[in-house]
């Protein structure tokens, strides 16, 4: 290893060094070493780039001072708690649908429901169903002490119904769960959303991915997921530009996380999401000094006219015609 790119330990004083040496304006020093020392100057310049000169160029726009750089990641912060809370909401809708439609057709009993014959059955699926069902049956047992719900079924009733086990199952389980059901248990979830099988479980995938993401606390207003979403008539409607043959903006970015919201959220829910969203990116606007907020809703992925998503049908979503 070349000891000479070694990151070593700084000091709050080396740290302020190194900002205004790369042209940052730093007006209260004190102030900006309780933020440094507080949130971590690691994670706080990972919020540098809208606001160096170039992509090559590590130095800062003429202009760029700390209180800035402190409001974008401030203002990722209050955008993570919005997202988490709504795929929260998601993640507890879909289990409640899992739990029902499930329980419905196989029992409520874990030996019932948990039986491999409810699931898919091709010899290619045959491992993936085993694994997962053994997880499952593992979280069940690990909870059975610690989880209230779970401990009054077992030891009222003696067994635990899915509606309780879904409820210590991580998303990412859920959304492997929805992988291995039989195609007539997946058409009775997606046809409850109006969604197709293929684009129900990309959704999912990305979901699980973005709380994730939220729950560790990483960078979320410019995040790019492995997975794209489809198009959508939604995205000609707010005339998105295209470059290469692909729509620039919601596809694997923040506003495709917008899109798959609008999908899988109440109405009156999405509408508050905007309007949480507008309100924080009003208060960076204002903050934002050297930047415009639209470099920040380029960042995003976002169309200017974002808002509009509220009003589009979501019928009209997938319709070409």
């Amino acid at each position: 290893m070349n000891q000479n790119n070694e990151k070593t330990f700084k000091t709050l004083d080396e740290q302020i060094s190194i900002l205004r040496e790369k042209g940052m304006i730093i007006n209260d020093e004190n102030y900006a070493k309780e933020v440094l020392l507080r949130e971590n100057y690691f994670f706080l310049h990972g919020y540098r780039y809208p606001f160096l000169k170039s992509k090559d160029d590590k130095f800062y726009i003429k202009g760029t001072n700390f209180e800035e750089l402190y409001s974008l990641f401030l203002f990722d912060r209050q955008l993570r708690n919005i997202i988490f809370k709504n795929i929260l909401i998601i993640e507890n809708n879909i289990k409640s649908i899992f739990s029902y439609q499930l329980s419905k057709k196989y029992g409520y009993k874990e030996k019932d429901y948990l039986n491999p014959k409810n699931f898919n059955t091709a010899k290619e699926k045959r491992k993936q169903v085993n694994d997962l069902l053994a997880k499952m049956k593992r979280q069940m047992k690990k909870n059975i002490s610690t989880h209230s719900a779970t401990m009054h079924y077992v030891n009222n009733y003696g067994y635990v119904p899915l509606w309780i086990l879904v409820k210590v199952l991580s998303f990412g389980i859920v959304s492997e769960l929805f992988s291995i059901l039989k195609k007539e248990d997946q058409y009775d979830i997606v046809d409850i959303y109006g969604l197709d099988i293929d684009v129900f479980s990309n959704y999912l995938s990305i979901l699980s991915n973005y709380r994730n993401l939220c729950a560790h606390e990483d960078i979320v207003y410019d995040n790019k997921t492995n997975k794209e979403i489809e198009d959508t008539r939604f995205h000609r409607m707010l005339n998105i530009p295209i470059m290469d043959n692909e729509y620039i903006y919601g596809k694997n970015d923040l506003f495709a996380i917008l899109i798959i919201f609008k999908s899988l959220l109440k109405q009156e829910e999405l509408k508050n999401l905007v309007l949480e969203i507008k309100h924080i990116l009003d208060n960076l606007d204002y903050n934002l000094k050297t930047i415009s907020i639209d470099k920040v809703l380029d960042r995003m992925g976002f169309p200017k006219n974002y808002e509009e998503i509220v009003t589009i049908e979501k019928s009209d979503l997938f319709n070409y015609q």
